[in-house]
């Protein structure tokens, strides 16, 4: 039995681990931004295979106590380096995370740590020095209160990179993230869905490779795949029994749109490479099904009005940091309030890293998550059709991450389960439950009233489209 950590934005873990349950794997643990799991010699694979919320896979090499470079040195050598690297990789440690341990140099830990694994491998192949000549394997390394956790990373690229996205235009918002936020919503294969601001197409497409069942890592490779514990007849089995279990027979209703054409474009081709994975995927086990395409449309977000009289509405909307100034990006979110009124009955989730967004938006959130991805804090405020919420914000919820002293903190709790359909747990009225792998619902064709329609009378405070941009429709 292995030990595997995968990490994740700091407040997703809940999320994370019940994929991980899932998936079938056992749960060990968890601390603020990374989930420790059991798992069979095929979970190597499996997880980096399947996982949509998480960021990358490593395999626990070993867990000590090292209060002095000695006892690091010597947990470190204890390892059979030997079975898992090959004579000329590369050795790496990409990254040391330190916390309230004495030995609390980085520089000093990643030097230690790489003459140790170069040592045992010296001695044991009988070489003066390493070639290095090879594939480059990372090492990453953990002290925490003076316990020593080595991690082999079996991911390579981050698993965010899922290899169907060319152009992400400005400011993307990462894969795994748009996967966390569509289970965040508890969103399901049957509610429409819709992006105003679909940008380079990432929320849509990651609702459609959830929608049918396609797993997240059929269109690129691993870490895991240069390393001597890779058994490639094995990994071929675990694709064919995954590509299986892709869903043929669901309605989909997702689309999305955006006001400048480039974006619109670049979502539509991002959709295309990554729908074309999931048919080569099928080929693998003799199917033929086009996987329908997210629907995407030139338009204004201020132009749009619901199509149907329940669904959800997620967007990662421009923030001033990166794309507008403050000023600018106060009055798209003052304006982008009639959202709220134009989707009545829909549910709304907004991430965004601006700390002004409730104010300027002046509709109060039933929840707001924090979650933190890389350096960016970011704040995903959901709004509940048909809930209401005091103006002195008394009856919502706001689950933040916890503080300790450098360091991120965990979320001190979780509102739902991601992916696990548990007896007992909460469901919003009126709607279905998602299908799970072994239930079937109709597919019926798409038509053109699938999609947001516009709204003829627009507001004179909402922004306009310029004169020499696109025209309507």
């Amino acid at each position: 039995m292995n030990i595997l950590v995968a990490l994740c934005a700091v407040g997703a873990e809940k999320i994370l681990g019940n994929e991980i349950k899932h998936l079938g794997y056992k749960l060990a643990g968890n601390r603020p931004g990374r989930v420790t799991f059991y798992g069979d010699d095929d979970a190597l694979f499996r997880s980096n295979l399947c996982l949509r919320t998480a960021d990358r896979v490593f395999l626990q090499m070993a867990e000590y106590n090292a209060s002095n470079f000695d006892e690091l040195y010597d947990g470190c050598y204890a390892v059979p380096w030997q079975d898992f690297l090959k004579k000329d990789n590369r050795v790496v440690i990409d990254k040391v995370r330190v916390y309230k341990s004495r030995l609390n140099s980085e520089h000093s830990i990643q030097g230690m740590i790489q003459k140790s694994i170069y040592s045992k491998l010296c001695d044991v192949w009988h070489m003066r020095t390493m070639p290095e000549t090879g594939d480059q394997v990372d090492i990453r390394v953990y002290m925490d209160e003076d316990k020593a956790l080595i991690l082999l990373d079996l991911s390579g690229l981050p698993l965010h990179k899922r290899g169907y996205r060319t152009d992400g235009g400005i400011a993307p918002l990462r894969e795994t993230t748009a996967a966390i936020l569509l289970q965040e919503m508890m969103w399901r294969r049957k509610t429409p869905l819709h992006d105003p601001f679909c940008g380079s197409g990432t929320i849509s497409i990651e609702a459609t490779l959830y929608a049918f069942n396609i797993a997240p890592g059929f269109g690129r490779r691993f870490a895991l795949e240069n390393l001597p514990i890779f058994d490639a007849r094995r990994a071929e089995e675990l694709k064919q029994a995954e590509a299986e279990l892709i869903r043929t027979d669901v309605e989909v209703r997702i689309t999305g749109s955006d006001i400048d054409p480039a974006a619109v474009n670049r979502a539509k081709k991002n959709a295309e490479y990554a729908c074309v994975m999931a048919g080569r995927a099928l080929h693998m086990v003799d199917k033929s099904f086009h996987v329908p395409r997210p629907d995407f449309i030139q338009s204004d977000y201020a132009e749009l009005a619901a199509p149907y009289e329940s669904g959800l509405l997620i967007c990662n909307p421009p923030y001033g940091e990166r794309l507008l100034d403050e000023e600018q990006t106060r009055e798209l979110y003052k304006n982008m309030g009639g959202l709220i009124k134009a989707f009545p009955g829909w549910d709304i989730g907004i991430i965004t890293a601006a700390e002004f967004f409730e104010e300027s938006f002046e509709h109060k959130a039933n929840v707001i998550k924090a979650f933190k991805a890389g350096n960016l804090d970011s704040k995903f405020y959901e709004f509940k059709s048909g809930e209401t919420v005091r103006r002195d914000g008394e009856d919502r919820r706001v689950d933040r991450p916890r503080r300790e002293e450098n360091r991120e903190g965990a979320p001190r709790r979780e509102r739902r389960e991601g992916f696990e359909n548990r007896e007992g747990a909460p469901r919003r009225p009126g709607r279905t439950d998602r299908p799970g792998r072994g239930e079937h619902s109709a597919r019926s064709e798409r038509s053109g009233n699938d999609r947001p329609q516009r709204r003829n009378n627009r507001s004179e405070n909402r922004n306009r489209r310029p004169d020499n941009g696109p025209e309507k429709f």
